[in-house]
């Protein structure tokens, strides 16, 4: 019988597919929620405190309400600093929790463990790995034409861009489904008439945002996000046969520097003429804002959000006066 394996963030999910499992990434449970902000509310009546990040808050309480899902896998190095303890009071509601480790340092032989690991807890085998990453990676393919078509022919907008890869840490669930519908989309952005050639380009750098009208309000205003960083990180977009490189090469889990190689190369390739760096209210990585502004050489807007919800008036204002300062 099929289980639902929650997911923190993306991992291996070739290994679920591979064991005849479904992946769901929570992000997306959470994020997608109608009551997305009831979410977080659940988790503050349960204890946690008003100052932590409200994507942990959020995943904590969509789990306890997906019957579903009784298995997790937290990646525990690599992702969220709170995930520690998210893991010990999903622990206390009686989830199983199976950690997962992406090394700091890109070891292939400690992340080949880490697989291995996985590939033993769902009992399939590497073979079985391998023939799903080859199927998968068909798919992928798909999500990089939308990218292409987002940022080289300007049929795309930032959104979708946003959506479709966003949606490659666990296709949906439902990988031939959502094969299907990707196909759909780029059948008819191929039929669209291209973006207007004088909009802003912007760059989108940081975890995909909680604000949930942000990529409307910039085309409002003549502005298109051409570029999700950690979004197309989702995709696999290094193309490799050997899973060990993909999981290897996928910038995300590691240190920044490798993240700014890769962004400053699509910042020249995609003609980009400004970044907003969104940071989540009592993240970490808010402190790597210091570092983009050091390191990229473009303008930036650094924005910032908490709850689910709309972009705040400080924000819009902020982000007006960053397109006028760019146009």
């Amino acid at each position: 019988m099929k289980k639902y394996i929650g997911l923190t963030t993306t991992v291996p999910i070739e290994v679920l597919f591979a064991a005849g499992d479904i992946p769901v990434d929570i992000n997306n449970i959470f994020i997608n929620d109608q009551d997305a902000s009831k979410r977080v509310e659940e988790a503050e009546l349960a204890g946690y405190p008003r100052n932590v990040c409200g994507w942990i808050k959020g995943l904590y309480a969509t789990v306890l309400q997906k019957e579903k899902i009784k298995k997790v896998i937290a990646v525990t190095q690599g992702d969220c600093s709170n995930t520690h303890a998210l893991m010990e009071t999903w622990q206390l509601k009686g989830i199983e929790i199976i950690p997962f480790d992406f090394p700091y340092n890109r070891d292939p032989d400690l992340l080949k463990m880490q697989i291995d690991k996985l590939i033993t807890h769902f009992n399939t085998t590497w073979k079985k790995v391998l023939e799903t990453k080859n199927e998968l990676d068909k798919i992928r393919s798909l999500v990089h034409e939308i990218d292409r078509l987002t940022w080289e022919t300007n049929q795309v907008s930032g959104f979708h861009n946003h959506l479709y890869q966003v949606s490659c840490s666990d296709f949906n669930h439902n990988p031939q489904t959502f094969k299907t519908q990707a196909q759909s989309f780029i059948e008819k952005a191929k039929a669209q008439q291209p973006y207007p050639n004088d909009e802003i380009r912007l760059g989108f750098i940081g975890v995909p945002p909680i604000i949930s009208n942000l990529y409307e309000y910039l085309e409002k205003k003549d502005a298109r996000v051409i570029f999700n960083e950690v979004q197309r990180q989702f995709s696999m977009p290094n193309k490799t046969d050997d899973i060990i490189e993909q999981y290897r090469l996928y910038t995300y889990p590691y240190d920044v520097f490798a993240r700014i190689e890769d962004i400053q190369q699509e910042i020249k390739r995609r003609n980009i003429h400004g970044i907003i760096h969104y940071a989540q209210s009592f993240c970490f990585r808010q402190i790597e804002d210091l570092i983009f502004r050091q390191k990229l050489n473009v303008p930036i807007l650094t924005l910032e959000g908490d709850k689910p919800g709309p972009l705040d008036a400080r924000s819009t204002m902020r982000i007006d006066s960053f397109l006028e300062m760019l146009r």
